[in-house]
């Protein structure tokens, strides 16, 4: 046979030829829903790293099938947002051009791949059939007031010239250009993601199956703080500032308030005198990110604005700052300042000297090294004196909120979700601004809000849908005076939030998803995908899940039942692959000289899914040589006579329990996407069949084991197992076939061997019939040969038998 690239093309076009993976709705098997996160058409073709995430997760879907479910395993193409328009950008060609041509090129891969996708359930975000429901969510999710416009400062990319969401700020870089982040206030659309930070935060609970890190990771990122607001009032009552703090029972060492220099106060309390001042400081500020703002190490500077407030709880008058180490995008912006009890306050009190009033005192009363940021009892803090610091928050909390200064709160570290893009390759945000009426809302009717294909969509800052007439001017659905149309799309994310939402239906041109139907098919069973997307796509999926729940349309609460998250395939230097490191790996050198099922089994065996590491390729030769084995062994059988007559030998029954070990190991094993050691258990299988070989063989037994070995290896060599199946005189697909029973008696057939020992040293082991019950064992072994001459050399004391597993003499040599 000689298996090659051509046995996968002669699969491949006899699969689509008889539909083999077509898939229907209208089933008696229970539905089993399994997808990966699809790609991002933004480059020609499918690297190694698609290859470890979609090759072992269709092997998993292989074996559902099996195993008898209705598998519901689709495929599409993430085609909006920056990655696809760069990509264009850079080689001259529209985006829209240029991911149609990407997304042809990494279809026919994924065939070649010898996935089991039915395409008739595909679907591609830059469509029009789709995103028209990417717009209609939002125009649900505004009705409900989840969606919103505000004056926000954003992280802005001069690179890409477009804003990105906190997620996609990575240690203050753009993570698609590595150009520093800018922040500056624009108007921006927002989902309000906040509305859901306690659900997202205890919904994870509830997700037993997802990895433990990607929850933790969460958890850090919604960032939920316990704590009190407190309003200083102006000293001339002419404004407000609220503060969230976690320590209210040091109010009474407040000596400052810091706001952040980008807060909206800022202009309107600083005094004349301090004005210029104030606005180099709050310059100077804007060139910094978060991250470097809040480095560890980093000298805390700020700059007094010249305002008062009076602290509630004492009546003192304190001065108010703006310092670049309080952010204006966590809790309120505004901090109170207690230098002895904080040590970012303590490092700058003392750099400005500021006072430093200690309120908090250890348990037993003792005064203890400034700054002392521990719990304990309240000192210098009026009728509040002798309070633990506990029973003071809540006192403190209780007194404030009954003059309208204050009450207990939560804070979340999560922050709304930017939805705002500058750029012209993604979903046109379907809201009309009418000068008599505001922002309205796209009517059903009227979506989708087409994206023009004449546009100039270079970025220089300007949202490219701007400069186009066409787009841009239109009537108010309301009352048909003329206005404009919203210039900006929407973030790729919002496409991806709720896809698999799409792929049961993904053709309806009369709504985004039947409720009855994607009522029944999700949460999805298993998602597959990297955990980079941890805070930003999961997150997402997760809110919009909740939103559509809370709006009518969903009956479930979670996207996702289980996560599996893929390692990454390192470059030979264990670094991460890239072009510009000249470390990338092409996988079609393989499949051209291997094959498909050879390069896709060496990556399950060769590396842990959800692990990865470096790459080598020193391993793919020797599973062409493991293929060559079977292949011999398979033309040994094809002509195999029927034994069925012939009763059981101890080695049939020994070839029979490793069979059934390995069928049960082995579905146990790719349930948990433990693809390396379910290869690693087939090679077992392989040696214990070329060992049986040996002897006088029962063929019916041997062509049976064959048949299920094959059986057992086609979610992982799909081509490789029908090609030798049909060998076998077969006509049906091996694709069809049951995954192998477990028959509970032969799993414990054939031989068994006992080890027999003295004084806990090992002589050697008995064979035995694994069948026979453990008296019967007991007799077997003493009836053996070489046991008995034991018995004749040594003078036995004591006999120690445990039951089928091991027999130890203690004696001494006569």
């Amino acid at each position: 046979m000689n298996y090659s690239k051509e046995i996968d093309k002669k699969w491949q076009k006899k699969w689509k030829e008889e539909g083999i993976y077509k898939y229907s709705h209208n089933s008696s098997k229970p539905k089993f829903y399994t997808m990966e996160m699809f790609p991002y058409p933004s480059g020609a073709s499918l690297h190694l790293g698609h290859w470890f995430n979609f090759s072992p997760a269709d092997s998993f879907a292989r074996y559902k099938h099996m195993s008898g479910y209705n598998v519901f395993h689709p495929m599409g193409f993430d085609a909006f947002g920056l990655p696809a328009e760069n990509y264009a950008i850079k080689t001259g060609i529209s985006p829209k051009e240029s991911t149609e041509k990407n997304i042809e090129t990494m279809k026919r891969q994924l065939e070649e791949m010898g996935v089991n996708y039915d395409w008739d359930y595909s679907l591609q975000t830059c469509k029009p059939d789709y995103y028209k429901w990417t717009q209609w969510i939002f125009t649900k999710l505004y009705e409900g007031g989840l969606a919103y416009k505000k004056n926000s400062l954003v992280n802005w990319c001069s690179g890409c010239k477009t804003v990105l969401a906190n997620e996609q700020v990575i240690d203050g870089e753009c993570e698609r250009c590595g150009t520093p982040v800018e922040r500056k206030k624009m108007e921006q659309w927002f989902f309000k993601t906040t509305a859901y930070a306690e659900e997202l935060l205890t919904g994870l609970d509830k997700l037993e199956d997802w990895p433990d890190l990607t929850k933790k990771i969460q958890t850090n990122w919604i960032g939920k703080s316990e704590g009190a607001e407190i309003v200083f009032k102006s000293v001339n009552n002419n404004f407000e500032i609220t503060a969230f703090t976690t320590r209210l029972d040091t109010v009474s060492g407040v000596s400052y308030v810091v706001i952040a220099p980008e807060n909206d106060l800022v202009e309107k309390i600083t005094t004349n005198e301090q004005m210029d001042e104030v606005k180099k400081y709050v310059e100077a500020t804007s060139r910094l990110t978060d991250i470097e703002r809040m480095a560890e190490g980093k000298e805390k500077t700020g700059v007094f604005t010249g305002a008062y407030v009076i602290n509630p709880v004492n009546n003192e008058t304190v001065p108010v700052w703006i310092a670049d180490y309080v952010l204006d995008n966590y809790g309120t912006g505004c901090v109170m300042a207690v230098p002895a009890h904080d040590e970012r306050d303590y490092e700058f009190a003392s750099k400005y000297n500021l006072p430093i009033r200690e309120v908090i005192v250890s348990e037993d009363g003792e005064s203890k090294p400034l700054p002392f940021v521990e719990y304990g009892k309240l000192a210098n803090s009026g009728k509040y004196n002798g309070l633990k610091s506990k029973e003071a928050i809540r006192i403190i909390a209780s007194d404030l909120e009954k003059i309208g200064q204050g009450r207990l709160t939560v804070n979340y570290k999560l922050k709304d979700w930017s939805i705002s893009r500058q750029r012209y390759w993604g979903a046109p945000i379907p809201i009309i601004n009418c000068p008599k009426c505001g922002a309205v809302a796209v009517p059903e009717k009227d979506l989708p809000v087409l994206l023009p294909d004449n546009v100039e969509f270079k970025p220089d800052g300007v949202s490219p849908l701007k400069k186009s007439k066409e787009f841009i001017n239109c009537k108010c659905p309301k009352c048909g005076e003329p206005a404009e149309r919203e210039a900006e799309t929407l973030d790729t994310f919002v496409c991806s939030s709720w896809y698999q939402l799409r792929y049961p239906n993904p053709k309806d041109t009369e709504k985004a998803f039947d409720k009855d139907l994607i009522n029944k098919m999700c949460p999805v069973d298993v998602y597959v995908g990297g955990k980079e997307h941890a805070s930003m796509h999961l997150i997402y999926s997760r809110f919009m899940t909740k939103a559509l729940r809370d709006l009518g349309y969903l009956k479930f609460d979670e996207p996702f039942k289980k996560l599996i998250h893929q390692g990454l395939i390192l470059g030979p230097d264990g670094n991460k692959m890239s072009k510009s490191k000249g470390n990338t790996v092409s996988p079609d050198i393989y499949i051209d000289k291997y094959g498909s099922d050879v390069f896709r089994m060496y990556l399950m065996f060769g590396f842990d899914f959800t692990k990865g590491g470096p790459w080598s390729d020193k391993g793919v030769d020797s599973m062409s040589k493991y293929f060559e084995r079977i292949e011999k062994l398979v033309e040994r059988v094809q002509n195999a006579k029927n034994d069925s007559e012939k009763s059981l030998s101890q080695r049939d029954k020994q070839l029979l329990r490793v069979k059934n070990q390995t069928i049960k190991a082995m579905g146990n094993d790719i349930d948990k996407f433990k693809f390396n050691t379910a290869i690693a258990r087939s090679m077992e299988l392989l040696n214990e069949i070329n060992d049986y070989l040996k002897e006088d063989v029962n063929e019916k037994v041997l062509k049976d084991t064959v048949e299920d070995y094959l059986r057992l290896l086609s979610p992982m060599a799909p081509h490789f197992t029908e090609e030798l199946w049909s060998s076998l005189g077969h006509n049906s697909s091996i694709y069809n076939e049951e995954w192998p029973k477990i028959k509970e008696s032969e799993l414990s057939g054939g031989t068994k061997e006992i080890p027999v020992q003295i004084n806990g040293k090992l002589k050697f082991v008995v064979s035995v019939d694994a069948d026979l019950p453990a008296d019967k064992i007991l007799e077997e072994i003493k009836a053996n040969d070489d046991v008995k001459k034991l018995y004749d050399e040594y003078d036995i004391k004591k006999e120690i038998y445990v039951p089928g597993k091991i027999y130890n003499l203690v004696a001494v040599r006569k």
